[in-house]
């Protein structure tokens, strides 16, 4: 065997095994999501999305959780975007290039890859004991803003570089200034970009539990939240709350909200691919 067919070979083997383990990954999946789909789906009406929490499974309801988690996707939302966009236009388009700048883009990229619970610490001590906010959904926003923060600062960064060089260029030539430039032309032509990174990152935010544990979020909360200041839960936790539990009924239960959950991820992945695919049509170079 010449060595060209063996190289052949060991691709087509890795080829294989990628498929494989892929195929295997997909059945393991595709098991828990039709557990989950047996045990939960004939749990959700409008009383489960609508009752409070109970110590009686058949009354418990995930309002305040759902509830909760909406606050928490728009306060976070509110904070890292303009924060997050701000921060890649300056690092792309108005920094330069140092030993300062390369240890901010390195350390960057490294906080995507933080452990969530990192974030929670962080959250606790800054935003819960030096600022005072306690439990409240402002902390578990500001907290969660953190985490999303690094992943909208890159991705804002990717789709600032994918914009072409000729676009800036034009613009200086009919006398924009680099703010107008960047304003104009570039933010609205990277836009599909930065908005699926944004998605992507408020999907991330929507089912961390570990972080908002450890600010403080309480795992039963009778009333739904009116205020920013207002202590909280999310459907994470109530998930975890539920599922800790002996009760089978309350495994339903839990069951029933991850498929809610679920169904929430899914729609912002979906919007997200939707506005990438759509900006993708609408802009050409």
């Amino acid at each position: 065997m010449t060595n060209s067919e063996l190289n052949r070979f060991k691709d087509k083997a890795f080829q294989g095994f990628g498929i494989f383990c892929t195929f295997i990954g997909l059945i393991v999946l595709a098991i828990f999501l039709i557990n989950i789909l047996i045990d939960g789906l004939g749990r959700i009406d409008w009383e489960f999305l609508n009752n409070l929490p109970s110590r009686r499974a058949h009354r418990a309801g995930i309002y305040t959780a759902w509830i909760g988690t909406l606050w928490i996707l728009v306060l976070s939302s509110v904070v890292a975007f303009p924060l997050g966009i701000a921060a890649g236009v300056y690092l792309e388009e108005y920094g330069k290039k140092s030993r300062i700048a390369n240890f901010l883009e390195v350390n960057i990229s490294n906080l995507a890859g933080v452990p969530s619970i990192i974030y929670g610490l962080l959250g606790l001590e800054i935003f819960g004991r030096v600022f005072g906010l306690g439990g409240s959904l402002l902390t578990g926003a500001l907290t969660l803003a953190l985490l999303m923060l690094p992943i909208i600062i890159v991705t804002t960064r990717e789709a600032i570089k994918a914009v072409p060089r000729s676009i800036r260029d034009a613009s200086f030539a009919l006398g924009a200034s680099k703010w107008q430039t960047i304003w104009f032309q570039v933010l609205p032509a990277s836009f599909g970009g930065i908005l699926t990174g944004v998605i992507l990152a408020l999907s991330r935010a929507v089912g961390e539990a570990a972080p908002l544990i450890v600010i403080g979020a309480l795992a039963y909360v009778p009333f739904a939240p009116t205020s920013p200041l207002d202590e909280f839960t999310v459907l994470p936790i109530q998930i975890f709350n539920w599922i800790s539990r002996p009760q089978a009924a309350f495994a339903t239960n839990a069951a029933a909200a991850i498929i809610i959950l679920l169904l929430i991820t899914f729609i912002l992945n979906g919007i997200a691919v939707y506005l990438r695919n759509k900006w993708q049509k609408k802009v050409k170079w």
